[in-house]
């Protein structure tokens, strides 16, 4: 038997019995619907900075916003953390 072997059939041997079926189906919905918000929150960013980059400079400065930060305030306002 391998080390590998080994390892596994420990893990197997110390691990609790098996969730429940309905366990798991909420465990897929849950990450789901996180999926589902993220790409919904992703989608309203672009669309925000599509709208966003085409004003003019003088437009950005009068809403408080520049060029050079557009992307990160646009980042902000929708609530994503930086390193995402």
């Amino acid at each position: 038997m391998t080390n590998h072997d080994q390892l596994f059939d420990e893990a197997i041997a110390g691990s609790e019995p098996a969730a429940p079926l309905s366990n798991w189906i909420n465990s897929i919905r849950m990450q789901l619907t996180a999926c589902m918000v993220s790409c919904t929150n992703h989608y309203a960013a672009v669309v925000m900075y599509e709208q966003l980059s085409g004003l003019s400079d003088a437009q950005l400065t009068r809403r408080g916003l520049s060029r050079a930060t557009l992307a990160h305030d646009v980042r902000a306002a929708c609530n994503f953390n930086a390193e995402s």
